[in-house]
């Protein structure tokens, strides 16, 4: 199974599911939905998690949460360890509760924290169990419409702001928002992600990439990463290589099939075609190439030259 792509970092805001192994009832009874909130809670204490909203469905959970101490895989093991070794010992069964790993999704905060609230807010909705949110207990949608007192835990304050800074107003204001859209065909916010992984802005995106991503190895159990990664295009890589490899038509040519190779994600087929070869001289060009600078040290800083100025065009 492929590695989920984990972005962390202080002050991190995301969308986090997980389900239940086989799509079976993570939550079998009130108590089971009461012990996980007891778990939630513990997460802000031990971990200085943030969560800012919650919806527990029956084999299914969704959170929105911000890490203050860019800990996310610390407090997931604790809030998925420790209800899964509750309900097991609570049913005399063992082995895996949740379907693998937890998904994800790093936020633009600002951007998508409200949609993303009244997402999670009507999940019971979109489910067909009630016909509006605040008939479902099991979410923090009651706190925020002014309903009930929220747990002492719950971060309102942050998605409520977005609504004025008196709080009965603006727990008014929100659940109008929510309101809104009952009844009404639309789109998940979470349909448009980078990279499966990211939901934002294009310039977001492009600060994640740099600040996050430039230096991480994309290896064939990260495939979002290599998704994310920005490729350069081949004018670009071979204009790179013409500029600093002026006096060498031969090695210019070679050096110039040898990056496109690497980094635009162009089809050996595509490659071969742009400069005359068959795809099997691609790679043999590749090589010989890769065999040449092991030998010849002043190739090799050529090399590792074009190689860093490629680099610092993706981001």
């Amino acid at each position: 199974m492929a590695r989920p792509l984990r972005i962390t970092y202080p002050g991190a805001f995301y969308h986090v599911t997980s389900r239940g192994n086989e799509r079976k009832a993570i939550f079998k009874s009130q108590a089971d939905r009461q012990k996980f909130l007891v778990y939630l809670e513990s997460a802000t204490e031990r971990y200085r998690a943030a969560i800012h909203c919650y919806c527990l469905m029956d084999n299914h959970y969704h959170l929105l949460l911000e890490t203050p101490a860019g800990n996310l895989p610390q407090i997931m093991r604790h809030i998925n360890g420790a209800y899964t070794t509750y309900f097991n010992i609570k049913r005399g069964r063992s082995g895996h509760l949740f379907q693998g790993r937890y998904k994800a999704i790093l936020v633009e905060k600002d951007a998508y924290a409200k949609e993303l609230s009244r997402y999670i807010h009507l999940n019971p909705v979109r489910a067909g169990i009630v016909a509006r949110p605040e008939a479902y207990a099991w979410t923090s949608y009651a706190a925020y419409a002014g309903a009930e007192v929220p747990p002492g835990w719950l971060a309102r304050d942050c998605i409520l702001g977005y609504f004025g800074m008196q709080k009965k107003a603006a727990q008014k204001r929100y659940k109008a928002f929510v309101e809104a859209v009952l009844g009404k065909p639309g789109e998940s916010p979470l349909a448009n992600l980078a990279g499966g992984i990211i939901l934002g802005s294009a310039p977001f995106v492009q600060a994640i990439r740099r600040d996050h991503l430039a230096d991480r190895p994309a290896g064939r159990d990260l495939p979002a990463l290599k998704d994310l990664q920005v490729k350069p295009r081949v004018s670009q890589i071979e204009a790179t290589v013409d500029r600093l490899v002026a006096d060498d038509a031969r090695l210019a040519r070679n050096l110039k099939l040898y990056f496109v190779r690497k980094y635009s994600g162009t089809s050996l087929k595509a490659i071969g075609a742009r400069y005359g070869l068959g795809e099997s001289g691609v790679s043999q060009a590749c090589r010989r190439i890769d065999k040449r600078q092991a030998d010849d040290a002043a190739l090799a800083r050529l090399m590792a030259r074009i190689d860093r100025v490629i680099k610092v065009s993706r981001v």
